[in-house]
């Protein structure tokens, strides 16, 4: 692994009663980088997801990120070694606060829950949350569930954050106000991304590489100016509409 690059897939498998969702996929990605994980529904997206976030073990090939082997680790240790995740479908503790709910992923590093306010407020802050921070979270909407769903997974300080479909049901405006709160959390923390999207308007805005999975395999890994023109991602996801 070279000095630069934080994650490291490499041929990568998982099988679920003889369907091979993941099939020998190898990707990287480099510190400080957002890149964009796309393909159609069931492309093994998500599972690549949970493979790398410790919620599945890979039946082979290896996951290395920053210098260490994932494989067969608990999700608490794969959080624990800098790797935070949103989900498709959000599921905020919903009784309590906007404020307390960041407070909780905060305590994951932090020995106080003052120190974990104080990080929790400034995450607010970042995602345009801080306003609300003492609405009871049942309240959101749905972008200030995703905005929140972010900062939950922001506050555990990862070093890499997996964003799984956060762009998914918001109007475009919505959409790009999202892009701009990433695009700022990627230039102001530092943190490397990694996004599975189907809104296309937000890849295009934030991708600086695109791979793209068809049926559990990895069919194309490029520029996006590059992927969108590739005959076997029009074909199978994207459609000639997608360069016009």
């Amino acid at each position: 692994m070279s000095a630069r690059t934080l994650l490291e897939v490499a041929g990568v498998s998982r099988t679920f009663k003889g369907l091979r969702a993941v099939d020998a996929v190898s990707l990287s990605v480099t510190e400080g980088a957002i890149v964009a994980l796309i393909g159609p529904n069931g492309a093994g997206k998500t599972t690549l997801f949970n493979l790398i976030a410790g919620h599945l073990v890979p039946d082979t090939g290896t996951i290395d990120f920053a210098g260490q082997r994932l494989n067969g680790l608990r999700p608490d240790r794969v959080c624990r070694a800098g790797i935070g995740r949103t989900f498709q479908i959000v599921r905020p503790f919903l009784k309590l606060s906007v404020l307390e709910n960041v407070v909780v992923g905060a305590l994951h590093r932090r020995r106080s829950v003052a120190e974990a306010e104080t990080h929790a407020h400034r995450l607010l802050g970042l995602l345009d949350l801080d306003g609300i921070a003492d609405r009871q979270a049942s309240s959101l909407s749905l972008p200030e569930r995703k905005r929140l769903e972010v900062a939950r997974a922001l506050a555990t300080d990862p070093k890499l954050l997996l964003l799984d479909e956060v762009m998914a049901g918001m109007r475009p405006a919505e959409t790009d106000q999202l892009v701009e709160v990433i695009r700022r959390l990627n230039r102001e923390t530092g943190v490397t991304v990694l996004l599975t999207e189907h809104v296309m308007r937000a890849v295009m805005a934030l991708a600086q590489e695109i791979y793209v999975l068809n049926s559990g395999r990895l069919i194309a890994h490029g520029a996006p100016e590059e992927v969108i023109r590739n005959e076997a991602v029009l074909e199978c996801y994207l459609g000639a509409e997608a360069i016009e």
